[in-house]
């Protein structure tokens, strides 16, 4: 079988890499990714190299005065701005800012790594399988700290593992004309006014600004897949797993079949967009609303058609998505987050968690968030 992948938000499925200022240039609202080592080897023929090393050693970003011919001639890929209006708040912010993640690439192209669906699609799974019970147990054993794999019997019992029964390739490489540099900002929810949450806006190492001064927010730039992007790959199914002697020996009570794994997807994604909806009204991002009504028609859609969902992954999707339990008000899952350092900090009593959304911009306004896609299988 073959799975379309198609993205119905700005798309970055990344593989830990990102564009420092000094290895691109900005020129005619895109950006211009240096090729450097063809760089070094014009450069070794001439007395500029040198200069040229100590601007890379020194320089938060390249001059471009000085060097802005690299960028025309010198290039191995143009990623245009999603806007123009782009350019001049690049232009404004500050070095720090303007690291730019980007898509998963190797020599052929950019492509949508199979992983990256098979965890999401488990994470659905995992989500229509764990209850309040399972829960209670987890932070009834814990005492200082959450213990190595504290979740692994859990997911054993709730058949976690039984995502072996498929196998999902990487994607065909697509066009470098399906990606573009958007514009994010972190949304969060301003609640020191007891029960009146106000948007705000953050700002890295200071804190955050109030709604209406979203422009003075730390900008951070991505590369995406733009909406209406498709990736296409190989879907393995394994039914010699079907087999009631290997069933027993690993533990099973049963196989899943498909259309149950994509039913616990659609459910996964449906409570993650009530959740968004929810911290999209109280604060009061009326097209971030919007976009999110759009995505739940899509999930309607996605429910009439047979081996289709609605998944949430990559950068920028947030904690949401990764989560298998999405009830954080439950007083037993806080007890269990405040266990991990990377999180406990940012527990607060009667304060919703997470209060941080990546928003992506369009036309100068919060317009959607990102990550979102759907999921169609073809025989």
């Amino acid at each position: 079988m073959q799975y379309n992948v198609t993205a119905l938000t700005p798309l970055l499925v990344g593989d830990g890499r990102e564009l420092s200022p000094i290895d691109y240039m900005v020129w005619k609202d895109q950006v211009n990714v240096l090729d450097q080592a063809r760089i070094f080897r014009l450069l070794a023929r001439g007395p500029r190299l040198e200069g040229y090393l100590t601007q890379l050693r020194k320089a938060s970003k390249l001059d471009f005065a000085s060097w802005g011919g690299f960028a025309q001639n010198f290039s191995q890929r143009r990623i245009p701005f999603e806007s123009a209006d782009l350019t001049a708040i690049w232009n404004a912010a500050a070095s720090e800012s303007l690291f730019i993640p980007t898509f998963a690439a190797e020599t052929r192209g950019n492509y949508l790594p199979g992983s990256a669906l098979k965890g999401a699609l488990r994470t659905g799974l995992v989500f229509s399988r764990w209850s309040p019970a399972i829960v209670e147990k987890l932070a009834s054993s814990i005492e200082e700290r959450v213990p190595r794999r504290a979740a692994e019997p859990a997911e054993s019992n709730a058949g976690a593992s039984q995502v072996r029964i498929f196998g999902i390739s990487d994607s065909r490489s697509i066009p470098p004309t399906a990606f573009k540099v958007f514009l994010t900002r972190t949304a969060s929810l301003d609640t020191r006014q007891p029960g009146k949450p106000q948007l705000a806006w953050k700002v890295a190492g200071r804190g955050s600004v109030a709604g209406s001064r979203a422009s003075d927010s730390t900008p951070i730039f991505a590369e995406m897949a733009a909406p209406g992007t498709t990736f296409s790959g190989e879907w393995l199914e394994r039914s010699f797993l079907e087999n009631p002697e290997l069933t027993r020996a690993l533990g099973w009570r049963s196989v899943p079949d498909l259309a149950g794994i994509f039913n616990a997807a659609n459910e996964f994604a449906a409570a993650q967009l009530k959740l968004h909806a929810q911290f999209a009204e109280m604060a009061g991002l009326e097209r971030v609303q919007s976009a999110l009504a759009r995505l739940e028609a899509e999930l309607a859609a996605a429910r009439e058609k047979p081996l289709s969902c609605l998944i949430a992954l990559g950068w920028g999707a947030g904690f949401l998505s990764k989560a298998a339990v999405l009830d954080t008000d439950n007083a037993a899952y806080r007890k269990i987050l405040r266990a991990v350092p990377a999180i406990g900090r940012s527990l607060r009593d009667n304060v919703p968690f997470p209060k941080t959304r990546h928003v992506v911009f369009q036309g100068g306004q919060p317009a959607t968030l990102p990550g979102w896609v759907r999921l169609e299988l073809q025989h």
